[in-house]
């Protein structure tokens, strides 16, 4: 194997929810590695022009293109898949970011104050259209797309939390005020990716298209002090992840290099998930 095969030369890649934190990073790597990518996210129209207008003074002019759409809207989605089917008469790779979580970032505050016997289901309802229904929709029209071609590639992006559940205490970080709690929401659809990627990939391993998913946990962000010390005490290699990080499996996995894995879940946590 070399360097070659990491490479992603014509490859036209959709990237969801690529205004956020990991969305971003994993617009520029695929840049760099030599892709076309179509980033999209339910932002306005004008920052994500702005994110654009960054990566193309890094990159060759046309190397990307921003389009609003949301992802809960079956006309927004139509109309980003028509514009890549007008614009590009192909998709290689999607990566399905776009997804509702609580942060605890510094400055941040997470929306689940409350325990799950009192957690609001309207919350959990509108986790479930962005983070499950949107993420069929958005593959639905991927495979309309790639069926033709009898090629593709689809990347899910899950959580820790799709294969353990949340130890409460990493979020325990100021006694003087009410306990915060990972919730449900995000718990709960978050766990429905790794089967979901499972059911594609066989569906359609006949058919050219592969799906595998990325598992990713504690990205640095300005997180609070008291959270990275949590984070450190919990995490066998003792730090919350480097955004850079992120970059060497969503590339390897969007590359020729990952040709004969599909169904397969790449865990990229720092041993979290390993005690």
């Amino acid at each position: 194997m070399n360097e070659s095969e990491f490479s992603l030369d014509g490859k036209i890649i959709l990237v969801t929810g690529a205004g956020g934190l990991i969305g971003q990073e994993v617009c520029d790597a695929y840049a760099a590695y030599g892709a076309t990518v179509i980033a999209t996210d339910n932002q306005s129209s004008e920052k994500l022009h702005a994110q654009i207008a960054r990566l193309n003074r890094r990159y060759p002019e046309g190397n990307f293109s921003g389009i609003s759409a949301d992802v809960t809207s079956e006309e927004s989605v139509g109309k980003l898949f028509h514009h890549i089917q007008e614009t590009y008469h192909q998709l290689d790779v999607l990566v399905n970011l776009a997804a509702i979580d609580a942060k605890f970032d510094d400055g941040q505050k997470a929306i689940n104050l409350s325990r799950f016997e009192h957690y609001p289901l309207e919350l959990w309802e509108r986790s479930v259209a962005v983070n499950a229904t949107g993420l069929i929709r958005v593959t639905q029209h991927a495979v309309r797309l790639m069926l033709p071609r009898r090629s593709g590639h689809i990347i899910n992006v899950a959580s820790t939390y799709s294969l353990v559940a949340p130890n409460q205490s990493l979020y325990e970080t100021d006694p003087e005020t009410a306990p915060v709690f990972k919730p449900i929401d995000y718990v709960g659809t978050k766990s429905m990716v790794p089967n979901f990627s499972r059911y594609i990939a066989t569906f359609y391993a006949r058919e050219g298209i592969r799906c595998n998913t990325v598992v990713p946990h504690g990205i640095m962000n300005q997180h609070p002090k008291a959270f990275q010390d949590n984070f450190a005490k919990l995490s066998p290699l003792g730090r919350m992840c480097e955004l850079k990080e992120i970059r060497g499996p969503f590339v390897f996995l969007a590359s020729h290099a990952s040709s004969y894995m599909t169904g397969s879940t790449l865990v990229v946590d720092g041993g979290w998930t390993a005690w």
